[in-house]
């Protein structure tokens, strides 16, 4: 490397030559010596007569590539592959090392981390905005191995902690909030505290200078000072809890200044104020079913040394919080008058305190799923607890948190997720549904693509669009995404049912061509004649003329003449003369009245199923296109059309007075969504001897519930009585039929 230090200004060369001297002793046992200087060589060879291009920050890449190694081995412990990986990734980025050449002189491992740093770096090329969730899931599927994310939080600790005097203050910022938005919560999630406490801290420092100096000004103690102070008081607590005979962990920080200043928000307090700039936290081992009672008896201890501020006590063991979290919080004042905050919980309780909704599911048995909080809580364990080195069990620990998305830039730099196998379709819908309906085409990454591209993590799509473009039906075979499938459906709809009104329009003006009456009951056997499902299908068939219209109308016609003929070889029930016929008390009865009953023969009528009418009803009958007559309620909702309409088919009906078989009959009930409610109502209608429950279906949403019951009754003096007996079921609110 001494060849190549005209490339370097004094101080870099000083600096660098203590970097040297000092991974070469960090990583003896990492890096065998041998690896080391082959490394060496390898930068030597490669910056013969080649000048690296410095940073945005004036920073040169070979120095800030050795002190991030230096704060890899001062803080994570790397293992080989991570230390040569960082130290040769400039190489292969400035394409002074091919890749191919990286792995066959080095293996697969260190290729793969190179190869993850590369993509990763690709990403800020796209001007994609970091301040998105789907940036920071992107940046997890393109790292693919958990040891590119971790020196990606170093690099970034590193480039922090040298950027303080740059004169470009936006520059800086725009790093700062990075680190805050992206970097910090990575770190704090992956367990590493340090890393994400000096990344926060740093961030404010460089966003709001001014009062980052402020709290540092008013913490006027210096650390020694501080830790003396915890010491102090956590001596006796220590002692007090001994006595006891109780085994605990004890230990007290000070908060952080970006912690201090997230409290000075909150709170709306002064530095002086805040409650907790001091915080011990008591950890106690003790058997599930005395954990709370020792906490309490903790707490009666420590505000037996201490006065406790009892507006601060918070109780979370009596009512944990929704994510798990158990604690006992009390606010206590210390030595010289000062807050201090006491956390009292025991290693069940901590562990989940650290360690979120992964931990808890664990303590209550419940699997779970593939999320990034539980991912990351096992690669934590992994770095604090692996007793041969982490870094050498994250090996073969990939990044398959997403494996189930993949991530699109608009040209732009705008970011989608998707789920894996979405097409460039699919793309277009989830920006915009215009967009989608009118899509036909597009390009990724330069280059053009169809409809049905299955995008990949990192595209970059521009969509091609169409005025004369329309939804088809055919695009339901390969878009993956709900909205897209919806999106398409009720497009197609829409054009039927503009495509059927119009079919509709033309029929009824043939129709009015050939001077013909368009009855709608012989019109509906005609569609089935010619073999269509729906109306909607055979007025679209006419619309886009793959139906002869003039073969609809002929069909017509010859179905009519033939059921003209049928009319006229038998008596129709329009013609049909009542017989008087007797009461039940076996007087006759003259009046013209149609009288129904399972013991009432030769009349050919049904019960209308949109009303169900029942046994004692007050009914009325209608003689319907095919001469079957249907019975109505009096108040049923079709009533008042068909009696404007249709008067001269109506027959004035009665039941027969004897009880036949059972009646259908649906119940709308509504009510609160009470535990236990819909046992209570099936209990009732199971009870009920004349009473038989056929169906019942239940629909809850923001408390309250709407079910529809299908029971069979005899008559409508059953049906009354059970109605009467729901509605006195606790929770529900009405019952009607």
């Amino acid at each position: 490397m001494s060849g190549q230090q005209t490339i370097f200004s004094t101080d870099e060369t000083k600096e660098l030559r203590r970097l040297y001297r000092t991974l070469r002793h960090s990583l003896a046992e990492a890096v065998p010596y041998n690896d080391f200087f082959r490394v060496r060589t390898a930068i030597s060879e490669a910056m013969a007569g080649c000048e690296m291009p410095r940073d945005r920050f004036g920073r040169h890449p070979l120095l800030h590539a050795m002190a991030t190694t230096e704060e890899l081995c001062h803080g994570v412990s790397p293992d080989r592959s991570m230390a040569v990986a960082v130290m040769l990734y400039n190489l292969v980025k400035l394409d002074l090392m091919p890749q191919r050449q990286l792995q066959e002189e080095w293996g697969d491992d260190i290729s793969r981390l190179v190869d993850g740093l590369r993509k990763v770096a690709g990403l800020y090329s796209r001007q994609a905005s970091v301040q998105s969730d789907n940036f920071r899931k992107l940046l997890l599927t393109f790292a693919e191995d958990i040891r590119v994310i971790i020196i990606m939080l170093v690099d970034r600790l590193v480039l922090m902690r040298a950027i303080n005097h740059h004169p470009s203050e936006k520059l800086v910022s725009e790093v700062a909030m990075e680190a805050n938005y992206l970097y910090a919560p990575l770190a704090h999630r992956l367990g590493l505290y340090r890393i994400k406490s000096e990344l926060e801290d740093l961030s404010l420092k460089y966003t709001d200078r001014e009062k980052y100096t402020e709290i540092a000004r008013k913490l006027n103690e210096t650390k020694a000072k501080r830790d003396s102070y915890i010491a102090d008081f956590i001596r006796p607590v220590k002692e007090r809890l001994e006595a006891e005979g109780l085994k605990f962990d004890i230990k007290g920080r000070t908060k952080s200044i970006y912690s201090i200043w997230n409290k000075m928000k909150k709170q709306h307090n002064d530095v002086e104020e805040i409650y907790d700039l001091f915080a011990i936290r008591v950890i106690l081992d003790v058997p599930l079913e005395r954990e709370k009672s020792a906490c309490w008896l903790t707490y009666s201890l420590v505000t037996d040394m201490y006065t406790p501020n009892p507006k601060r006590l918070k109780d979370w063991l009596s009512i944990p919080k929704t994510n798990g979290y158990e604690s006992l919080h009390i606010t206590v004042s210390g030595p010289e008058n000062k807050w201090v905050e006491v956390q009292i919980r025991t290693r069940r309780m901590d562990e989940i305190a650290e360690k979120g909704l992964a931990a808890h599911w664990k303590y209550k048995g419940i699997k779970a799923e593939n999320s990034l909080d539980a991912w990351m809580a096992n690669v934590r364990d992994i770095l604090e607890a692996a007793e041969t080195g982490p870094m050498d069990l994250m090996k073969n620990l990939r990044m398959d948190v997403y494996d189930k998305e993949v991530f699109a830039f608009t040209p732009k730099g705008d970011l989608y997720r998707l789920p894996l196998g979405a097409t460039l379709l699919d793309f277009a819908f989830n920006i915009h549904t215009g967009l989608g309906s009118k899509c036909t085409g597009g390009k990724v990454n330069g280059k053009n693509q169809k409809l049905n591209y299955k995008l990949q993590s990192g595209d970059t799509v521009e969509i091609f669009t169409s005025q004369s473009q329309m939804p088809k039906r055919d695009w339901l075979n390969y878009v993956v995404t709900s909205k897209a499938r919806n999106r398409i459906r009720v497009a197609l709809k829409e054009m039927d049912k503009r495509s059927s009104e119009l079919g509709r329009e033309m029929l009824q003006r043939r129709f009015k061509n050939r001077k013909l009456e368009l009855d709608e009951g012989m019109l509906s056997r005609t569609v089935r004649k010619m073999g269509y499902k729906t109306v909607t299908d055979f007025y679209s068939a006419i619309a886009d003329d793959s139906l002869d219209i003039n073969q609809v109308v002929d069909t017509y016609v010859s179905l009519d003449i033939k059921a003209r003929a049928d009319e006229s070889a038998r008596v129709s029930a329009a013609e049909y003369v009542m017989q008087p016929v007797a009461d039940d008390d076996g007087r006759p009865n003259d009046s013209d009245i149609l009288v129904i009953g399972n013991d009432i023969k030769g009349i050919n009528y049904r019960l209308s199923k949109c009303c169900n009418p029942i046994f004692g009803d007050d009914v009325f009958g209608f003689v319907s296109s095919e001469g079957v007559i249907k019975i109505h309620r009096s108040d049923c909702p079709n009533a008042a059309n068909i009696r404007r309409k249709y008067p001269y088919r109506l027959i004035r009906t009665r039941w027969s007075g004897k009880l036949g078989s059972q009646f259908g009959a649906t119940l709308r009930v509504v009510g609160h969504d009470d535990i236990g409610i819909v046992t209570n109502i099936t209990s009732i209608i199971n009870k009920e001897k004349q009473v038989t429950l056929r169906n019942i279906s239940i629909d809850s949403h923001d408390g309250l519930f709407q079910g529809f019951v299908v029971v069979g009754v005899n008559d409508t003096s059953t049906l009354d009585a059970l109605i009467r007996k729901l509605k006195t079921v606790k929770g529900v609110k009405d019952v009607s039929r």
